[in-house]
C-alpha cells in the first residue's frame, strides 16, 4: 500500500530517477515521469529502452523523488515492476500522466508501454 505522504508527492509534478541494473549489474539511473496507479506506480517508456529491457531482464528498482514543494522531502522507494501495460490501456494511463506534467496527451509520433512498480519499501524525509 502506498505511503499516504508519497501519494501526495506523486501526485505533483516531481520528476523521479528510476535505477535500475545494466546487464553486467552496473546501475543505470534515469529521469522518469511518474503517478500513482492504484496502490503500485505507473512509469512510462519505449518498448526498446534501456530501462525497459533492464527491466524485463531484472525487475528490481529504486526510485527517487524530490517534492517540489520541499526538496528537503525525498521519496525513496525500492520495489520490482509487477506488471506491464501495453496497447490502449497503456496509453490512457500514458496520457493521463502526460496531461500533469505537459497539460495535453502523450505525442502518439513513439510507442509507449507502462510498467507498473510493486513497492516493497518506502520512505519520506530525510532518510
Amino acid at each position: 500500500m502506498l505511503d499516504t505522504d508519497v501519494r501526495r508527492i506523486l501526485a505533483t509534478t516531481a520528476i523521479g530517477h528510476l535505477a535500475t541494473a545494466l546487464p553486467d549489474g552496473a546501475p543505470h539511473s534515469v529521469p522518469v515521469w511518474v503517478d500513482a496507479e492504484g496502490d503500485r506506480i505507473a512509469i512510462l517508456t519505449g518498448p526498446d529502452t534501456r530501462k525497459a529491457r533492464n527491466l524485463r531482464r531484472d525487475p528490481r528498482v529504486a526510485l527517487s523523488l524530490t517534492s517540489p514543494d520541499n526538496p528537503f522531502e525525498p521519496v525513496i522507494i525500492r520495489g520490482r515492476v509487477a506488471e506491464w501495460i501495453e496497447g490502449d490501456a497503456a496509453w490512457e494511463i500514458v496520457d493521463r500522466i502526460a496531461a500533469k506534467y505537459i497539460g495535453r496527451p502523450y505525442t502518439r509520433e513513439q510507442q509507449r508501454v507502462v510498467a507498473l512498480i510493486e513497492v516493497e519499501r518506502q520512505s519520506v524525509g530525510m532518510c
